[in-house]
């Protein structure tokens, strides 16, 4: 992978409303961090930071980093990740993850296809995409930006795995080499598709009939509580009665 320039400045202020005039006047917040260097705190001009990320053929960028009156004059390091506002699509903050040029580093590389499968093209199959993304591990020179699968030999029913892929000089591809990445699957009849259809279908009604239970059943215990608060006020009223006769006997008895 090859590196671009990119300018930065130590970055004082790290407070929310130090941050939001930074953003106002041009600038993106930063941090870089390694595993031989403390954190720092950076700032960088946004239009720098864009034209690299839109010319980048994937998000795995690798920037010569020219900190400003920094005792080294570049640092090496990987864009690690940049958060964007969730409505606006506007850069709020940048990770760099700093490498030596000696040492290998694990990353995620996006997988792309090329080509149109025979099972696709002769017989109908859909090409299913397993996996966008396969780890490697290589030398920051070395680390690929994307890795792009020729498809056109996958007849249906035929995969290309993480052991079929073929790594690029000095790259190293990690991860079960069993697991599919692409795969063309047969077509799906239209006998299925209505199958799949009804038995939508049935499980919308099931839970609608289950609703409906729960809601008679809900209705039921209200209605028994009003007629247990009659029932017991009857018998409160029928026991002073019958107290009234026993009473009214045994005085007669005396008599």
């Amino acid at each position: 992978m090859k590196s671009v320039s990119l300018n930065a400045f130590p970055r004082v202020q790290a407070r929310r409303s130090g941050v939001k005039k930074l953003r106002n006047n041009g600038r993106i917040p930063a941090v870089i961090y390694g595993r031989q260097q403390e954190p720092q705190n950076l700032e960088i001009d946004a239009k720098d930071m864009e034209n690299l990320v839109h010319h980048s053929v994937s998000e795995n960028v690798l920037v010569d980093l020219a900190v400003q009156d920094d005792k080294r004059p570049k640092r090496l390091a990987l864009v690690q990740q940049v958060q964007h506002h969730a409505l606006s699509g506007e850069m709020l903050h940048v990770d760099f993850h700093e490498v030596a040029e000696n040492e290998k580093v694990k990353i995620m590389v996006p997988v792309e296809t090329t080509g149109e499968a025979t099972g696709v093209k002769n017989g109908g199959g859909v090409l299913e995409h397993v996996l966008f993304k396969v780890q490697v591990r290589a030398l920051p020179k070395d680390l690929p930006e994307v890795l792009t699968l020729d498809v056109t030999h996958l007849e249906i029913g035929q995969a290309i795995h993480i052991g079929d892929i073929k790594p690029p000089a000095g790259v190293e591809i990690l991860g079960d080499k069993h697991i599919s990445v692409i795969a063309v699957a047969a077509p799906i009849s239209e006998a299925q598709e209505a199958a799949e259809a009804a038995a939508a279908e049935g499980a919308t009604a099931e839970v609608e009939m289950i609703k409906e239970k729960k809601e008679e059943g809900a209705e039921a215990p209200a209605a028994g509580a009003k007629g247990a608060e009659k029932t017991p006020a009857a018998k409160a009223g029928e026991k002073p009665a019958a107290a009234e006769k026993g009473a009214e006997k045994k005085a007669e008895k005396k008599k």
